[in-house]
């Protein structure tokens, strides 16, 4: 039977490096991990709680397309408590996660044979998505002196579209509300759909995370329960769209996936609540950023993008490597540390560079970086 040319996607490379960590830990090993953007921390109390109580009574059924209402209003009230931006919940739609979302977002704006501008590095399923549906992802090298964040001038010509994370992944950096807008004004000047990427909103170490909804409500917004709430597996997200874009995602969203899963959507409310208990867990990634960039540039990783947000950091590793993926498996073998390969986020640069999650316990990232200052001494 054959394959089709727009399945024939990349591997997402950091699931083959959990992979491999996986088969050391089978062998025995322990391997400390600082290579996937999961959170050690669970789901918080309220909502774990709150599922078991609607399991005794609710069969949970499909939800309408778009998702609960209550869930919906929720969402929009977030906007409110963390921006001040007043946002009707009538616009808010609930997904399968933020991959649901890219997905949706990706269908409503882009017929296929559309290029759309992704910065590099960056979240390499972008680029694999839209390939999947027969867009061109056309990246473009952002540069260490900007943070990594795109700036107007580098957006590429004839393109559609326009993707933007901030905090990015995987540099953790962040774009102020100026930066933020002159993308938004360059992009809706030239007819670009805009798309900004916020799973990683609340998770914050100093100024906090600014939204494209504070600067137009013309953008496509994408973020998840999946970081700041610690709910990777529940596989809940949402996307705010324009009013008018509202019927076309719902009709998709309908035909997609019917609905969100109602048992994720009724964790996903009641972790809303949970302020004080997920303000404890950003206070962990705090203290983990912080042993970080204490602790790598004594372990010989000095050329480092100063992370903002996320729980990740990335190094420039050209002084020690040509190879990240060979230096990311003798990392692994010798210190016992899964690391990211830069080749998933940079296409063209990622041979030289890694990318380090501080995602895990304090206690574990203590033991990594005692592990890697040792490695990196015998090499």
């Amino acid at each position: 039977m054959r394959f089709s040319t727009r399945g024939q996607v990349d591997p997402f490379i950091v699931m083959d490096v959990m992979e491999a960590a996986r088969a050391a830990e089978d062998a025995g090993r322990r391997i400390i991990h600082m290579e996937v953007g999961q959170p050690s921390t669970p789901a918080p109390a309220l909502a774990r709680h709150a599922l078991v109580d609607v399991l005794e009574r609710d069969t949970l059924g499909y939800t309408v397309a778009l998702g609960l209402p209550a869930l919906r209003e929720g969402i929009a009230a977030l906007y409110k408590r963390w921006y001040g931006v007043d946002l009707d919940p009538g616009r808010v739609v609930v997904t399968a996660g933020s991959s649901g979302a890219f997905l949706l977002a990706f269908s409503a704006l882009f017929d296929a044979g559309d290029r759309v501008a992704l910065g590099e590095p960056g979240y390499p399923s972008y680029r694999q998505i839209l390939r999947a549906m027969s867009v061109e992802p056309v990246g473009f090298a952002t540069q260490a002196a900007n943070r990594y964040q795109p700036v107007p001038e580098e957006i590429p010509a004839d393109v559609q579209g326009l993707i933007v994370a901030s905090p990015g992944n995987p540099s953790g950096t962040m774009l102020g509300k100026a930066e933020l807008a002159a993308l938004i004004e360059t992009a809706q000047a030239r007819g670009i759909s805009f798309i900004s990427d916020e799973i990683y909103h609340g998770l914050h170490y100093e100024g906090r995370s600014v939204s494209a909804l504070e600067v137009s409500d013309d953008v496509y917004i994408i973020n998840s329960f999946s970081k700041y709430f610690s709910m990777t597996g529940w596989r809940i997200g949402w996307m705010v769209v324009p009013e008018d874009h509202v019927r076309t995602v719902e009709r998709l969203a309908q035909n997609m996936f019917i609905c969100p899963t109602h048992a994720s959507q009724v964790a996903a409310l009641a972790a809303l609540d949970a302020i004080d208990e997920l303000e404890a867990n950003r206070a962990v990634y705090a203290e983990n950023r912080r042993l970080m960039l204490e602790g790598l540039p004594k372990a010989g990783f000095t050329k480092i993008a100063p992370p903002d947000g996320a729980f990740y950091i990335y190094a420039d590793v050209s002084d020690l490597t040509q190879d990240s993926g060979a230096f990311a498996r003798e990392i692994l073998d010798k210190a016992g540390v899964a690391v990211t390969p830069g080749l998933d986020f940079d296409p063209v640069r990622g041979a030289t560079t890694l990318r380090f999650s501080y995602a895990r316990s304090t206690d574990d990232i203590a033991e990594g970086l005692r592990r890697l200052s040792a490695f990196m001494a015998a090499r």
